[in-house]
């Protein structure tokens, strides 16, 4: 499990490093951000660890460089690692026509069609892989661990938390597409990706999970802006886990209504240090 150190910047006395490995899972090279803040830098301290899952056209450098999160990680004591949104250099066919599948758009399921089953299995890696490379490379603490995300990869973190209960202690969401299975973006990676058959949608849709869902207590914070073009043009839908969310005692729901706020950057900015916290105080209080 060797990874390859690429860039490392101080910032906000941690550092803000970049990680290049070859993945099993994706069967390519990959890059992800980690920050660390100065307690596992210094002594290395074990650290609770938060996963940022980026959206539709990102990198893994969106995140880093636009949202401003790593002053509020170096406050709260937290690492924080954000993968690529796809896998890169595997030169399938169509995998740079559209923005919204393919490179860059991974969209965090498990292929099942071709030509993408063979490279594009961003669940697997980001639940599996990703995981393993952080526990065995950096300072975490043992089962303190968080997601969170943005549109697509908010979609992600929902269904990454949703499908495997216990493995992330907090679940936090920015504008999600939050019902992929009646969205037009959701419709053509899910059809793309998983097939035609609209049954085998529901395991990769967070709200057909919610309604589904029977284990431990989860609760949710879905953050939404009300200026964003992409949830009035039906994309999102965060009404629908909402709705879902309603009907099963065993998901809570924290939603956040940014008023004039937009899909964009500068409103993750905003808020990415109320989310931060909000991780942090499950994290910290979470004991294995």
């Amino acid at each position: 499990m060797v990874i390859e150190l690429i860039s490392s910047a101080k910032c906000f006395e941690g550092e803000q490093r970049v990680y290049q490995h070859s993945s099993r899972t994706l069967n390519c090279d990959m890059t992800f951000g980690v920050f660390l803040p100065a307690a596992a830098l210094e002594d290395k301290t074990p650290c609770p660890v938060l996963f940022f899952l980026s959206g539709l056209t990102c990198t893994h450098e969106n995140f880093i460089q636009k949202s401003g999160f790593q002053q509020y990680a170096a406050k709260h004591g937290l690492i924080v690692v954000n993968p690529d949104t796809s896998p890169r250099g595997v030169d399938l066919p169509g995998q740079d026509a559209a923005y919204d599948f393919g490179s860059g758009a991974g969209f965090y399921v498990d292929a099942k069609q071709e030509p993408w089953s063979k490279h594009y299995k961003m669940y697997s890696y980001v639940t599996e892989e990703l995981v393993e490379l952080v526990n065995a490379n950096l300072p975490v603490a043992a089962g303190r661990r968080g997601i969170f995300g943005h549109s697509m990869g908010g979609h992600g973190a929902l269904i990454c938390a949703l499908k495997n209960p216990g493995l992330y202690k907090s679940v936090s969401a920015f504008a999600p597409i939050a019902n992929p299975s009646e969205g037009a973006w959701g419709k053509k990676a899910l059809t793309g990706y998983i097939g035609d058959n609209t049954a085998d949608w529901d395991q990769w849709d967070a709200t057909r999970l919610v309604s589904q869902y029977e284990s431990t207590p989860q609760e949710l914070f879905i953050d939404q802006g009300l200026a964003d073009n992409f949830l009035t043009a039906k994309q999102l839908l965060p009404e629908n886990l909402l709705a879902a969310a309603d009907t099963n005692e065993h998901i809570q729901t924290i939603y956040k209504q940014r008023e004039g706020y937009d899909h964009g950057y500068f409103y993750i900015s905003t808020f990415v240090g109320e989310h931060i916290a909000y991780h942090a105080n499950l994290l910290k209080a979470s004991k294995v």
